[in-house]
């Protein structure tokens, strides 16, 4: 097992799967799609081999380690690994990406008749595959940092060459400003990161750590930070950890830097925009908790109250606005600026169970964001608009759609029973021990979140059929293996996340230990029994 590459073999796959799906001649549109979805569901097969040989709370901080010289002069490797939350990250975006590829095998008819656009679509989609898993496995800062800059590009082409087709001139120059706008905030934000990533180097080549020409080794530059062995002046250490942050935070995104996301969501296929927002997205959150906690645990702490309170302005902010939409996909893209901010919040707030919530709402929020959003797209293609008050009595010309739709919405608003419940319950409850404030305020989503989609629910599916919506038919045998599973997932991780949390856990626990974070002890402590010692009684905290 450990002489065998199976993490470069991970993320190779998918990227040599994307080359030949681009050498398969044009005429053969229905070989590509096959053949990119078998590629797809190979690199599942890897992720799911590598979850079976993954031993959670193992010495090791990471697993399967592959390291290779790359650029020597500077200290950059190919070093890659895995640890608990890597691997339940690698597992939601090879799980998604199949479902994707189906879900999109129709796409061509929405976004032209060119000989290549079937091939050129399933290409770009694995070649993101391939570059966030790297990002999710990367050890090495430098080699971090490029795939999280070159997955931009081919995420570009997706949201502005392969929308819905449009006739209207005004409407495919807003698909190409939400594309040049995604574009620019993320390079914008890579760049400030460059800039942090350099000044960390920096620091390594000062006080020779990994050698005399510094390094951009994770692991090691990790150990440093938290032994104090980087020596730079505070000040230098939090306008580094602010390049991360910044870069992080429109990734993710967090408010105020989200503004691209519902533009960019509305311009994509319903299968790119989930690719966006359910895979590429997490890349910012998983880099918070990898890059930012671990390696300035000083700064992650002096600025975790700023962040919390801009991760709860966030929370009620996207609630706010799904409830005013009248588009169907804009409103679900306002709930993932409302999901993100629970995950960051759960992350700033440095306990157990907020950065466990966090991470298991990464992976939850993929699942149910792809649920809602994919069966919201194969209603609009049935329908042709995107405007709520177009629906009406869905329920009674569709009953498998609108009833999947239901339980989509529900998950969304994080109904016990359901995947996202949990992972909320627990950021909140994390968050609490640490900010009560803050964790009130969020709460006050769920009932706003309610709202939104029950509304939502209430306008599009029940009551009379309105015209156009008598046309609308049922889901499709390939609609219905995407919908299944999602389906299927969020009810079994809603009632047994243990699998999930036991390889989570120990990954977060590891994470706090190192930077020297411990769970608040609870202000009010549970009497003594009567004639116990009281210096004994009920004072002790895991």
């Amino acid at each position: 097992m450990n002489d065998f590459p199976w993490l470069t073999t991970l993320w190779l796959t998918p990227l040599v799967g994307a080359a030949v799906t681009l050498m398969i001649p044009g005429a053969w549109r229905t070989a590509a799609r096959i053949w990119a979805l078998l590629v797809s569901v190979a690199t599942l097969g890897v992720g799911i081999y590598l979850a079976t040989q993954f031993v959670p709370g193992s010495v090791e901080h990471f697993q399967f380690v592959e390291s290779h010289e790359w650029i020597p002069a500077f200290g950059a490797g190919y070093t890659i690994g895995m640890d608990g939350i890597a691997m339940v990250l690698v597992l939601l975006t090879a799980g998604l990406i199949p479902l994707l590829m189906l879900a999109g095998w129709n796409d061509e008819r929405e976004v032209g008749s060119g000989p290549r656009v079937m091939h050129n679509y399933m290409a770009l989609t694995l070649v993101v595959e391939a570059l966030v898993l790297v990002s999710f496995i990367s050890l090495d800062i430098l080699l971090f940092y490029v795939v999280f800059e070159v997955m931009l590009i081919p995420m570009y082409f997706l949201i502005g060459g392969f929308g819905p087709r449009l006739e209207d001139l005004a409407l495919r120059q807003q698909r190409s400003r939400a594309a040049v706008k995604f574009l620019l905030y993320n390079l914008f934000g890579g760049l400030i990161m460059l800039a942090a990533v350099i000044g960390l180097y920096v620091l390594t080549v000062r006080e020779g750590i990994g050698g005399g020409s510094g390094t951009f080794d994770f692991r090691l530059v990790m150990e440093a930070a938290n032994s104090g062995q980087l020596g730079a002046a505070p000040a230098v250490l939090n306008a580094i950890f602010l390049g991360f942050m910044f870069a992080f935070a429109v990734k993710a995104p967090l408010w105020p830097l989200h503004t691209w996301l519902p533009d960019a969501a509305v311009a994509a296929t319903p299968a790119s925009a989930v690719l966006m927002m359910a895979v590429v997205d997490k890349v910012g959150t998983f880099g918070m908790l990898r890059y930012c906690l671990l390696l300035f645990p000083t700064a992650s702490s002096t600025y975790a109250p700023v962040i919390s309170v801009l991760a709860v302005i966030g929370i009620i902010y996207g609630a706010l606005l799904a409830i005013g939409q009248t588009d169907v996909m804009r409103l679900i893209a306002y709930t993932s600026i409302s999901h993100f901010g629970f995950i960051i919040l759960g992350i700033f707030a440095m306990t157990n169970q907020g950065g466990s919530g966090a991470t298991l709402y990464m992976v939850n929020h993929g699942i149910s964001t792809a649920a809602l959003f994919l069966i919201a797209g194969f209603l609009v293609s049935r329908r042709g608009t995107r405007v709520i008050a177009d629906y009406g009595g869905v329920q009674k010309v569709a009953p498998v759609l609108a009833g999947s739709f239901f339980i989509a919405g529900l998950a969304t608003l994080s109904m016990p029973g359901l995947a996202p419940f949990i992972s909320e319950f627990l950021v909140l409850m994390g968050t609490f021990t640490r900010y009560p404030v803050a964790a009130i305020f969020a709460a006050t989503a769920l009932v706003l979140a309610a709202l939104y989609i029950l509304w939502m629910y209430q306008r599009m599916m029940t009551g009379p059929v309105k015209e156009g919506s008598d046309k609308i038919y049922d889901l499709l045998p390939r609609e219905l293996v995407v919908v299944v599973p999602l389906i299927g997932a969020l009810f079994f991780l809603g009632l047994y996340p243990k699998p999930v949390l036991d390889t989570i856990d120990p990954a977060v626990s590891r994470t706090l230990t190192t930077i020297g974070k411990h769970d608040p002890v609870p202000a009010v402590q549970p009497e003594a029994a009567p004639g116990s010692n009281p210096t004994h009684g009920g004072g002790s905290h895991k």
